[in-house]
Protein backbone atom coordinates (compact mmCIF):
# COMPACT_ATOMS: atom_id res chain seq x y z
CA UNK A 1 0.00 0.00 0.00
CA UNK A 2 2.99 2.15 0.47
CA UNK A 3 3.85 2.33 -3.19
CA UNK A 4 -0.09 2.77 -4.21
CA UNK A 5 0.02 5.94 -1.56
CA UNK A 6 2.52 7.09 -2.96
CA UNK A 7 1.20 7.41 -6.62
CA UNK A 8 -2.63 8.70 -5.27
CA UNK A 9 -0.93 11.45 -2.85
CA UNK A 10 1.70 13.12 -4.80
CA UNK A 11 1.59 14.11 -8.71
CA UNK A 12 4.23 14.25 -11.03
CA UNK A 13 6.83 17.15 -10.81
CA UNK A 14 9.29 17.35 -13.40
CA UNK A 15 12.25 19.65 -13.69
CA UNK A 16 11.90 22.81 -12.27
CA UNK A 17 12.73 24.83 -15.42
CA UNK A 18 13.80 28.51 -15.08
CA UNK A 19 11.92 30.82 -17.24
CA UNK A 20 11.81 30.94 -20.78
CA UNK A 21 12.10 34.87 -21.11
CA UNK A 22 15.13 34.47 -18.67
CA UNK A 23 17.23 31.67 -19.81
CA UNK A 24 17.39 32.72 -23.61
CA UNK A 25 19.39 35.17 -22.70
CA UNK A 26 22.06 32.95 -21.26
CA UNK A 27 23.95 29.52 -21.98
CA UNK A 28 23.24 28.28 -17.95
CA UNK A 29 21.22 24.83 -18.19
CA UNK A 30 17.58 25.69 -18.26
CA UNK A 31 16.63 23.55 -16.02
CA UNK A 32 17.23 22.30 -12.08
CA UNK A 33 16.25 19.55 -9.50
CA UNK A 34 13.68 20.19 -7.14
CA UNK A 35 14.03 19.61 -3.21
CA UNK A 36 15.11 16.38 -1.89
CA UNK A 37 11.84 15.81 -0.46
CA UNK A 38 10.19 16.26 -3.83
CA UNK A 39 12.62 14.20 -5.22
CA UNK A 40 11.72 11.61 -2.84
CA UNK A 41 8.05 11.91 -2.86
CA UNK A 42 8.96 11.50 -7.03
CA UNK A 43 10.57 8.20 -6.21
CA UNK A 44 7.67 6.77 -4.27
CA UNK A 45 5.51 7.28 -6.99
CA UNK A 46 7.29 4.34 -8.78
CA UNK A 47 4.49 1.19 -8.83
CA UNK A 48 7.14 -1.44 -7.67
CA UNK A 49 5.58 -3.27 -10.96
CA UNK A 50 5.29 -7.09 -11.33
CA UNK A 51 6.58 -6.15 -14.75
CA UNK A 52 8.63 -3.16 -14.26
CA UNK A 53 8.37 -2.06 -18.50
CA UNK A 54 10.68 0.79 -17.91
CA UNK A 55 13.83 -2.00 -18.07
CA UNK A 56 12.75 -2.94 -21.77
CA UNK A 57 12.32 0.74 -22.37
CA UNK A 58 16.22 1.35 -21.38
CA UNK A 59 18.51 0.70 -23.63
CA UNK A 60 21.05 -0.12 -20.31
CA UNK A 61 18.47 -2.16 -18.41
CA UNK A 62 18.83 0.32 -15.68
CA UNK A 63 17.24 -1.19 -12.21
CA UNK A 64 14.78 1.66 -12.07
CA UNK A 65 12.74 0.59 -9.36
CA UNK A 66 14.98 -0.50 -7.02
CA UNK A 67 16.58 3.02 -7.35
CA UNK A 68 13.26 4.93 -7.16
CA UNK A 69 12.81 2.99 -4.52
CA UNK A 70 15.82 3.82 -2.00
CA UNK A 71 15.54 7.40 -3.31
CA UNK A 72 11.79 6.72 -1.84
CA UNK A 73 13.79 5.41 1.46
CA UNK A 74 16.02 8.80 1.45
CA UNK A 75 18.74 5.77 0.94
CA UNK A 76 20.71 7.88 -1.76
CA UNK A 77 24.07 5.83 -1.35
CA UNK A 78 22.27 2.72 -2.53
CA UNK A 79 20.66 3.92 -4.84
CA UNK A 80 24.00 5.49 -6.78
CA UNK A 81 25.82 2.30 -6.52
CA UNK A 82 22.72 0.33 -7.73
CA UNK A 83 22.44 3.41 -10.42
CA UNK A 84 26.57 3.02 -11.89
CA UNK A 85 26.19 -0.62 -11.66
CA UNK A 86 24.31 -0.41 -15.29
CA UNK A 87 25.29 3.35 -16.50
CA UNK A 88 28.41 4.59 -16.26
CA UNK A 89 27.29 8.08 -17.21
CA UNK A 90 24.17 9.12 -15.54
CA UNK A 91 24.99 12.82 -15.32
CA UNK A 92 25.20 12.63 -18.99
CA UNK A 93 21.73 10.45 -19.23
CA UNK A 94 20.21 12.34 -16.81
CA UNK A 95 20.27 15.43 -18.44
CA UNK A 96 19.80 15.12 -22.31
CA UNK A 97 18.13 11.15 -22.72
CA UNK A 98 14.60 11.71 -24.30
CA UNK A 99 13.70 9.16 -21.34
CA UNK A 100 12.42 6.11 -23.15
CA UNK A 101 11.79 4.34 -19.90
CA UNK A 102 9.52 6.80 -19.07
CA UNK A 103 7.13 6.07 -21.96
CA UNK A 104 7.86 2.84 -21.02
CA UNK A 105 6.73 3.27 -17.38
CA UNK A 106 2.72 1.27 -16.51
CA UNK A 107 1.53 4.59 -15.26
CA UNK A 108 1.76 5.95 -18.58
CA UNK A 109 -1.22 4.13 -19.85
CA UNK A 110 -3.62 5.95 -18.15
CA UNK A 111 -1.59 8.65 -16.02
CA UNK A 112 1.58 10.60 -15.79
CA UNK A 113 4.98 8.36 -16.01
CA UNK A 114 7.18 8.37 -13.07
CA UNK A 115 9.70 10.94 -13.46
CA UNK A 116 12.72 8.78 -13.85
CA UNK A 117 15.12 11.17 -15.81
CA UNK A 118 14.74 13.56 -12.92
CA UNK A 119 15.36 11.13 -10.30
CA UNK A 120 18.65 9.68 -11.95
CA UNK A 121 20.22 13.21 -12.42
CA UNK A 122 19.57 13.61 -8.73
CA UNK A 123 20.87 10.61 -7.28
CA UNK A 124 24.16 11.01 -9.43
CA UNK A 125 24.32 14.91 -8.64
CA UNK A 126 24.21 14.05 -5.00
CA UNK A 127 26.61 11.44 -5.29
CA UNK A 128 28.99 14.11 -6.48
CA UNK A 129 28.36 16.85 -3.97
CA UNK A 130 28.58 14.35 -1.32
CA UNK A 131 32.26 13.05 -2.80
CA UNK A 132 30.94 9.60 -3.28
CA UNK A 133 31.94 9.50 -6.67
CA UNK A 134 36.21 9.03 -6.68
CA UNK A 135 38.35 7.65 -9.50
CA UNK A 136 38.65 3.93 -8.57
CA UNK A 137 42.12 2.88 -10.60
CA UNK A 138 42.24 -1.10 -11.04
CA UNK A 139 43.68 -2.41 -8.70
CA UNK A 140 45.88 -4.89 -11.32
CA UNK A 141 47.09 -4.17 -14.84
CA UNK A 142 46.80 -7.10 -17.46
CA UNK A 143 49.52 -5.30 -19.80
CA UNK A 144 47.32 -5.63 -23.01
CA UNK A 145 46.77 -2.20 -24.21
CA UNK A 146 43.65 -1.11 -26.43
CA UNK A 147 43.00 1.90 -28.39
CA UNK A 148 39.41 3.98 -28.76
CA UNK A 149 38.92 5.81 -32.10
CA UNK A 150 35.98 8.50 -30.73
CA UNK A 151 35.05 9.71 -27.73
CA UNK A 152 31.71 10.45 -27.62
CA UNK A 153 29.03 8.28 -25.13
CA UNK A 154 30.13 4.55 -26.58
CA UNK A 155 33.99 5.67 -26.58
CA UNK A 156 33.79 6.58 -23.33
CA UNK A 157 31.97 3.95 -22.12
CA UNK A 158 34.04 1.26 -23.67
CA UNK A 159 37.23 3.00 -22.50
CA UNK A 160 35.43 2.92 -18.80
CA UNK A 161 34.84 -0.32 -18.89
CA UNK A 162 38.17 -1.78 -20.61
CA UNK A 163 39.82 0.50 -18.10
CA UNK A 164 38.21 -1.34 -15.02
CA UNK A 165 39.34 -4.57 -16.11
CA UNK A 166 42.80 -3.46 -16.16
CA UNK A 167 43.68 -2.76 -19.96
CA UNK A 168 45.59 0.14 -20.38
CA UNK A 169 43.15 2.30 -22.83
CA UNK A 170 44.19 5.20 -24.88
CA UNK A 171 41.26 7.01 -26.59
CA UNK A 172 41.97 9.33 -29.65
CA UNK A 173 39.77 12.29 -30.14
CA UNK A 174 39.99 14.84 -33.74
CA UNK A 175 38.53 17.55 -31.95
CA UNK A 176 39.50 19.55 -29.09
CA UNK A 177 37.87 17.86 -26.16
CA UNK A 178 36.81 15.27 -25.38
CA UNK A 179 32.64 14.24 -25.87
CA UNK A 180 31.94 13.72 -29.21
CA UNK A 181 28.17 15.44 -30.33
CA UNK A 182 27.75 15.87 -26.26
CA UNK A 183 30.54 18.43 -26.71
CA UNK A 184 29.83 20.17 -29.92
CA UNK A 185 26.16 19.28 -30.94
CA UNK A 186 23.83 19.66 -27.53
CA UNK A 187 23.90 22.99 -26.71
CA UNK A 188 24.85 24.30 -22.80
CA UNK A 189 21.62 25.01 -22.03
CA UNK A 190 21.08 21.28 -22.03
CA UNK A 191 23.96 20.00 -21.23
CA UNK A 192 27.04 22.16 -19.46
CA UNK A 193 30.05 20.81 -20.74
CA UNK A 194 32.12 21.17 -17.22
CA UNK A 195 29.83 18.30 -16.99
CA UNK A 196 31.56 15.97 -19.68
CA UNK A 197 34.66 17.56 -18.29
CA UNK A 198 34.48 16.61 -14.99
CA UNK A 199 33.71 12.87 -16.31
CA UNK A 200 36.79 12.82 -18.23
CA UNK A 201 39.17 14.00 -15.32
CA UNK A 202 38.18 11.33 -13.43
CA UNK A 203 38.71 8.58 -16.02
CA UNK A 204 42.03 10.03 -16.54
CA UNK A 205 42.64 9.36 -13.08
CA UNK A 206 41.70 6.09 -13.05
CA UNK A 207 44.07 5.27 -15.90
CA UNK A 208 42.22 6.54 -19.29
CA UNK A 209 44.32 8.73 -21.81
CA UNK A 210 43.40 10.93 -23.83
CA UNK A 211 45.26 12.33 -27.33
CA UNK A 212 42.88 14.57 -28.58
CA UNK A 213 43.65 16.99 -31.44
CA UNK A 214 44.20 13.59 -33.28
CA UNK A 215 42.42 12.68 -36.28
CA UNK A 216 42.97 9.37 -37.37
CA UNK A 217 43.84 8.57 -40.64
CA UNK A 218 45.48 11.99 -40.90
CA UNK A 219 47.35 12.50 -37.95
CA UNK A 220 47.96 8.87 -37.26
CA UNK A 221 47.31 5.81 -39.37
CA UNK A 222 45.06 3.28 -38.63
CA UNK A 223 47.88 0.69 -38.83
CA UNK A 224 50.01 2.71 -36.59
CA UNK A 225 47.47 2.12 -34.02
CA UNK A 226 46.84 -1.45 -34.72
CA UNK A 227 50.57 -1.73 -34.14
CA UNK A 228 50.42 0.27 -30.52
CA UNK A 229 47.46 -1.78 -29.27
CA UNK A 230 46.85 -5.53 -29.01
CA UNK A 231 42.92 -4.05 -29.77
CA UNK A 232 41.12 -1.51 -31.12
CA UNK A 233 37.61 0.29 -31.07
CA UNK A 234 35.86 2.23 -34.07
CA UNK A 235 33.79 4.42 -31.74
CA UNK A 236 33.25 7.42 -34.42
CA UNK A 237 29.90 7.78 -34.18
CA UNK A 238 27.18 8.22 -37.11
CA UNK A 239 28.59 11.72 -38.79
CA UNK A 240 27.74 11.61 -42.60
CA UNK A 241 24.52 13.83 -42.85
CA UNK A 242 20.96 12.59 -44.68
CA UNK A 243 20.56 14.83 -47.26
CA UNK A 244 18.02 17.31 -48.50
CA UNK A 245 18.18 16.75 -52.27
CA UNK A 246 16.22 20.10 -53.39
CA UNK A 247 16.99 22.41 -55.79
CA UNK A 248 18.24 25.36 -54.21
CA UNK A 249 20.42 23.16 -51.61
CA UNK A 250 24.13 24.60 -52.73
CA UNK A 251 22.52 28.10 -52.12
CA UNK A 252 25.03 30.51 -49.50
CA UNK A 253 22.78 30.36 -46.18
CA UNK A 254 21.98 26.46 -46.31
CA UNK A 255 24.11 24.68 -43.99
CA UNK A 256 23.39 21.05 -42.23
CA UNK A 257 22.12 21.60 -38.33
CA UNK A 258 25.64 20.14 -36.88
CA UNK A 259 28.02 22.54 -39.18
CA UNK A 260 25.45 25.85 -37.30
CA UNK A 261 25.69 23.79 -33.65
CA UNK A 262 29.39 22.75 -33.90
CA UNK A 263 30.15 26.76 -34.31
CA UNK A 264 27.67 27.44 -31.24
CA UNK A 265 29.37 25.48 -28.95
CA UNK A 266 32.70 26.66 -29.46
CA UNK A 267 31.16 30.06 -29.59
CA UNK A 268 29.59 29.64 -26.04
CA UNK A 269 33.35 27.52 -25.24
CA UNK A 270 35.88 30.67 -26.12
CA UNK A 271 32.99 32.86 -24.26
CA UNK A 272 33.63 30.96 -20.98
CA UNK A 273 37.42 31.01 -21.55
CA UNK A 274 37.31 26.99 -22.56
CA UNK A 275 39.49 25.88 -26.11
CA UNK A 276 37.87 25.91 -28.67
CA UNK A 277 39.04 25.90 -32.56
CA UNK A 278 38.32 29.31 -34.06
CA UNK A 279 35.86 29.35 -37.40
CA UNK A 280 37.62 30.19 -40.51
CA UNK A 281 37.56 33.28 -42.31
CA UNK A 282 34.12 33.26 -43.83
CA UNK A 283 32.93 30.74 -42.76
CA UNK A 284 30.72 31.88 -40.02
CA UNK A 285 27.27 30.75 -39.76
CA UNK A 286 25.27 32.87 -37.54
CA UNK A 287 21.23 33.17 -36.78
CA UNK A 288 21.14 36.88 -35.81
CA UNK A 289 18.96 38.86 -36.68
CA UNK A 290 17.34 36.08 -39.52
CA UNK A 291 14.49 34.57 -40.18
CA UNK A 292 15.48 30.78 -39.62
CA UNK A 293 14.03 27.74 -41.32
CA UNK A 294 14.88 24.37 -39.75
CA UNK A 295 14.08 21.09 -41.60
CA UNK A 296 13.40 18.48 -39.60
CA UNK A 297 11.33 18.07 -36.21
CA UNK A 298 13.80 15.90 -34.33
CA UNK A 299 15.64 16.96 -31.04
CA UNK A 300 19.09 18.55 -33.07
CA UNK A 301 15.88 20.79 -34.69
CA UNK A 302 15.35 21.14 -30.94
CA UNK A 303 18.68 22.63 -30.42
CA UNK A 304 19.22 24.77 -33.59
CA UNK A 305 16.17 27.16 -32.17
CA UNK A 306 17.22 27.14 -28.78
CA UNK A 307 20.64 28.38 -29.98
CA UNK A 308 19.17 30.44 -32.88
CA UNK A 309 16.93 32.31 -30.44
CA UNK A 310 20.02 32.78 -27.86
CA UNK A 311 22.10 33.99 -30.64
CA UNK A 312 19.12 36.89 -32.14
CA UNK A 313 17.34 35.79 -35.00
CA UNK A 314 14.58 37.48 -35.81
CA UNK A 315 12.59 34.87 -36.23
CA UNK A 316 12.34 30.53 -36.07
CA UNK A 317 10.12 28.02 -38.21
CA UNK A 318 10.24 24.31 -37.85
CA UNK A 319 8.88 22.69 -40.61
CA UNK A 320 8.63 18.54 -39.67
CA UNK A 321 6.87 15.99 -42.30
CA UNK A 322 5.65 14.19 -39.46
CA UNK A 323 1.99 14.19 -38.63
CA UNK A 324 0.28 16.56 -36.04
CA UNK A 325 0.11 15.04 -32.75
CA UNK A 326 -3.53 13.40 -30.97
CA UNK A 327 -4.60 15.28 -28.18
CA UNK A 328 -3.10 12.04 -26.10
CA UNK A 329 0.06 13.48 -27.49
CA UNK A 330 0.59 9.94 -28.46
CA UNK A 331 0.75 8.76 -32.23
CA UNK A 332 -1.16 5.83 -33.26
CA UNK A 333 2.41 4.34 -34.51
CA UNK A 334 4.11 4.39 -31.10
CA UNK A 335 1.46 3.29 -28.71
CA UNK A 336 2.60 2.21 -25.02
CA UNK A 337 4.95 1.24 -24.58
CA UNK A 338 6.95 2.62 -27.15
CA UNK A 339 8.10 6.02 -27.04
CA UNK A 340 6.90 8.77 -29.18
CA UNK A 341 8.68 10.44 -31.86
CA UNK A 342 7.62 13.71 -30.88
CA UNK A 343 6.18 15.70 -27.96
CA UNK A 344 3.72 18.51 -27.90
CA UNK A 345 6.40 20.38 -26.44
CA UNK A 346 10.03 20.67 -25.54
CA UNK A 347 12.59 23.40 -23.98
CA UNK A 348 13.22 24.90 -27.51
CA UNK A 349 9.76 25.56 -28.54
CA UNK A 350 9.01 26.59 -24.54
CA UNK A 351 11.13 29.38 -25.87
CA UNK A 352 9.85 30.36 -28.78
CA UNK A 353 10.12 29.93 -32.95
CA UNK A 354 7.17 27.55 -34.22
CA UNK A 355 6.86 23.88 -35.38
CA UNK A 356 4.50 23.23 -38.26
CA UNK A 357 3.85 19.70 -38.86
CA UNK A 358 2.88 17.22 -41.84
CA UNK A 359 5.13 20.05 -44.14
CA UNK A 360 7.80 18.70 -47.02
CA UNK A 361 9.99 21.08 -48.23
CA UNK A 362 10.07 20.74 -51.81
CA UNK A 363 12.68 23.77 -52.97
CA UNK A 364 14.87 26.10 -51.61
CA UNK A 365 14.92 29.73 -53.63
CA UNK A 366 17.81 32.39 -54.04
CA UNK A 367 18.54 35.51 -55.14
CA UNK A 368 22.24 36.40 -55.97
CA UNK A 369 23.46 33.10 -54.88
CA UNK A 370 21.87 33.43 -51.53
CA UNK A 371 18.89 31.74 -50.14
CA UNK A 372 15.57 33.69 -49.62
CA UNK A 373 13.02 31.44 -48.96
CA UNK A 374 11.86 27.77 -48.66
CA UNK A 375 8.77 26.81 -50.78
CA UNK A 376 7.06 23.36 -49.80
CA UNK A 377 3.74 21.39 -49.50
CA UNK A 378 1.72 19.70 -46.77
CA UNK A 379 1.92 16.18 -46.79
CA UNK A 380 0.06 13.07 -44.91
CA UNK A 381 1.35 9.61 -43.65
CA UNK A 382 3.01 8.64 -40.71
CA UNK A 383 7.17 9.26 -41.55
CA UNK A 384 9.13 10.50 -44.39
CA UNK A 385 8.91 6.67 -45.77
CA UNK A 386 5.14 7.02 -47.25
CA UNK A 387 4.09 10.45 -47.54
CA UNK A 388 1.83 12.05 -49.32
CA UNK A 389 1.17 15.43 -50.70
CA UNK A 390 -2.24 17.22 -50.16
CA UNK A 391 -3.21 18.54 -53.47
CA UNK A 392 -2.77 22.70 -53.17
CA UNK A 393 -1.30 22.86 -49.97
CA UNK A 394 1.40 24.80 -51.29
CA UNK A 395 3.39 27.33 -49.78
CA UNK A 396 6.81 29.42 -49.67
CA UNK A 397 7.90 30.73 -46.44
CA UNK A 398 11.15 33.90 -46.34
CA UNK A 399 13.97 32.20 -45.25
CA UNK A 400 17.79 33.96 -44.45
CA UNK A 401 19.01 30.83 -43.21
CA UNK A 402 17.90 26.94 -43.97
CA UNK A 403 19.54 24.19 -41.44
CA UNK A 404 18.89 20.84 -42.19
CA UNK A 405 17.94 19.06 -39.32
CA UNK A 406 16.78 15.59 -41.07
CA UNK A 407 19.31 13.12 -39.34
CA UNK A 408 22.78 11.06 -40.36
CA UNK A 409 22.93 8.27 -42.82
CA UNK A 410 25.77 6.18 -41.59
CA UNK A 411 29.45 6.74 -40.30
CA UNK A 412 32.42 8.28 -42.39
CA UNK A 413 33.91 6.20 -44.55
CA UNK A 414 37.03 8.07 -44.80
CA UNK A 415 39.82 7.60 -42.27
CA UNK A 416 39.89 4.26 -40.11
CA UNK A 417 36.75 2.33 -41.65
CA UNK A 418 38.60 2.45 -45.47
CA UNK A 419 42.01 2.42 -44.15
CA UNK A 420 41.48 -0.77 -42.30
CA UNK A 421 39.57 -2.49 -45.04
CA UNK A 422 36.33 -2.84 -42.81
CA UNK A 423 33.49 -4.57 -43.88
CA UNK A 424 30.02 -2.54 -44.34
CA UNK A 425 26.03 -3.34 -43.81
CA UNK A 426 23.89 -3.09 -46.33
CA UNK A 427 22.76 0.78 -44.24
CA UNK A 428 26.67 1.86 -44.84
CA UNK A 429 27.50 1.02 -40.84
CA UNK A 430 30.58 -1.19 -39.93
CA UNK A 431 29.18 -4.42 -39.96
CA UNK A 432 30.55 -5.75 -36.75
CA UNK A 433 27.37 -8.53 -35.72
CA UNK A 434 28.78 -9.15 -32.19
CA UNK A 435 31.13 -6.00 -32.05
CA UNK A 436 33.92 -7.50 -33.70
CA UNK A 437 34.34 -6.51 -37.02
CA UNK A 438 35.68 -8.42 -40.20
CA UNK A 439 39.73 -7.42 -38.81
CA UNK A 440 40.79 -9.43 -36.31
CA UNK A 441 41.23 -7.59 -33.33
CA UNK A 442 39.40 -4.46 -34.47
CA UNK A 443 36.17 -4.06 -32.97
CA UNK A 444 33.35 -1.77 -33.28
CA UNK A 445 30.54 0.18 -31.19
CA UNK A 446 27.42 2.72 -30.87
CA UNK A 447 26.26 4.54 -33.56
CA UNK A 448 29.02 3.40 -36.44
CA UNK A 449 27.91 -0.06 -35.50
CA UNK A 450 23.97 0.16 -35.56
CA UNK A 451 23.16 4.12 -37.00
CA UNK A 452 22.54 7.08 -35.38
CA UNK A 453 20.65 6.44 -32.05
CA UNK A 454 20.29 7.52 -28.26
CA UNK A 455 22.91 8.80 -26.04
CA UNK A 456 21.63 5.76 -23.50
CA UNK A 457 21.99 3.14 -26.57
CA UNK A 458 25.61 4.54 -27.60
CA UNK A 459 26.79 3.86 -23.58
CA UNK A 460 25.13 0.58 -23.77
CA UNK A 461 26.67 -0.53 -26.79
CA UNK A 462 30.27 0.58 -25.84
CA UNK A 463 29.33 -1.64 -22.18
CA UNK A 464 28.60 -4.49 -24.07
CA UNK A 465 31.25 -3.97 -26.34
CA UNK A 466 34.04 -3.59 -24.14
CA UNK A 467 32.93 -7.00 -22.25
CA UNK A 468 33.86 -8.68 -26.09
CA UNK A 469 36.93 -6.88 -26.08
CA UNK A 470 37.83 -8.77 -23.05
CA UNK A 471 37.70 -12.10 -23.45
CA UNK A 472 39.02 -11.53 -26.93
CA UNK A 473 42.31 -10.21 -24.91
CA UNK A 474 42.00 -13.25 -22.35
CA UNK A 475 39.48 -12.19 -19.51
CA UNK A 476 36.33 -13.11 -18.99
CA UNK A 477 33.80 -10.56 -20.15
CA UNK A 478 33.18 -10.06 -16.98
CA UNK A 479 34.01 -6.95 -14.12
CA UNK A 480 34.17 -9.07 -10.96
CA UNK A 481 36.38 -11.30 -10.23
CA UNK A 482 36.64 -12.20 -6.92
CA UNK A 483 36.31 -15.45 -5.80
CA UNK A 484 32.93 -16.95 -4.15
CA UNK A 485 35.23 -16.93 -0.27
CA UNK A 486 35.59 -13.32 -1.23
CA UNK A 487 32.27 -12.69 -2.67
CA UNK A 488 30.24 -13.56 0.27
CA UNK A 489 32.48 -11.57 2.91
CA UNK A 490 31.75 -8.94 1.37
CA UNK A 491 28.10 -9.23 1.53
CA UNK A 492 28.35 -10.93 4.89
CA UNK A 493 25.17 -9.81 7.19
CA UNK A 494 22.99 -7.97 4.50
CA UNK A 495 19.42 -9.45 3.83
CA UNK A 496 19.27 -8.24 0.63
CA UNK A 497 22.89 -9.73 -0.34
CA UNK A 498 22.82 -12.38 -2.67
CA UNK A 499 24.24 -14.92 -0.43
CA UNK A 500 21.10 -14.29 1.95
CA UNK A 501 19.23 -15.28 -1.05
CA UNK A 502 20.34 -18.20 -2.17
CA UNK A 503 20.88 -19.81 1.63
CA UNK A 504 16.89 -18.87 1.65
CA UNK A 505 16.14 -19.86 -1.87
CA UNK A 506 18.15 -23.34 -1.55
CA UNK A 507 18.37 -22.83 -5.29
CA UNK A 508 21.57 -21.01 -6.52
CA UNK A 509 25.18 -22.23 -7.05
CA UNK A 510 27.61 -19.70 -6.79
CA UNK A 511 31.08 -20.63 -7.93
CA UNK A 512 33.96 -19.09 -9.28
CA UNK A 513 32.28 -18.12 -12.76
CA UNK A 514 30.48 -16.07 -10.71
CA UNK A 515 26.04 -17.05 -10.82
CA UNK A 516 25.82 -19.62 -12.84
CA UNK A 517 21.52 -20.31 -12.62
CA UNK A 518 18.95 -22.17 -10.80
CA UNK A 519 19.60 -26.23 -10.25
CA UNK A 520 17.82 -28.52 -8.43
CA UNK A 521 19.23 -29.15 -4.52
CA UNK A 522 21.18 -32.42 -4.91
Amino acid sequence: MGKLRGFLEFPRRGFVKRDPRERVRDYDRYFDLPDEQTLREQGGRCMDCGVPFCHEGCPLGNLIPDWNDLVWRGRWREALQKLHHTNNFPEFTGAICPAPCESACVLDINADPVTIEQIELAIVTRGFEEGWIKPEPPSVRTGKTVGVIGSGPAGLAVAAELNKRGHLVTVYERDEGPGGLMRFGVPDAKLEKWVIDRRVQLLEAEGVRFECNCDVGRDVSSEELRRRHDALVVAIGSRVHRELAVPGRDLRGVHFAMEYLYQRNRAVARMQGRPARDVPPGEEITARGKRVVVVGGGDTGMDCISNALREGARDVLMLDVYPPLPPSGRPPMSPWPLPPKRTPTTYALDEGGERRFGCEVTEILGEDGHVVAVRGRRVEGTSSRNLRPIPGSEFTEPADLVLIAIGFAHPEHDGPVRELGLDLDARGNVRAPVYGTSVDGVFACGDARIGQSLVVTAIAEGRRCARVVDRYLGGTGELRRLPAEALFAYEDGDINSLRHQAEVAGTVTVGEDFWVGPRERR
